[in-house]
């Protein structure tokens, strides 16, 4: 097996052999994260911070938090059960994030 060498501008030239070690780590890491992401749970856990700006964080519902404040919360929760109907009423012309998921990729 022919040693990692270095060219005149310092760049690494890997053998063949070496590549191909380094292909079959990359092949098993991306296996190893893609089995994390399988097991991982669709909903995912729900946490809870307070901002910078002294309001409340809820992480765990999309790529960003949903960030309110106090009064903004207390005025969603006692809209609970409209929120609710709503849904229920609309379940057919809402999309789950399956959905929109399945919409981005095509």
């Amino acid at each position: 097996m022919q040693p990692t060498t270095q060219t005149q501008t310092g760049a690494k030239v890997m053998s063949g052999a070496e590549l191909l070690a380094e292909l079959d780590a990359l092949r098993a890491d991306k296996a190893r994260l893609e089995a994390a992401l399988a097991s991982k749970p669709a909903g995912g856990k729900l946490t809870l911070r307070v901002s910078a700006k002294g309001a409340v964080s809820l992480y765990g519902m999309g790529r960003f938090p949903v960030t309110l404040y106090q009064g903004q919360w207390h005025r969603v929760m006692e809209a609970t059960e409209e929120i609710k109907a709503f849904i229920q009423a609309h379940s057919a012309e809402l999309a789950t994030k399956a959905d929109a998921a399945g919409k981005a990729a095509v």
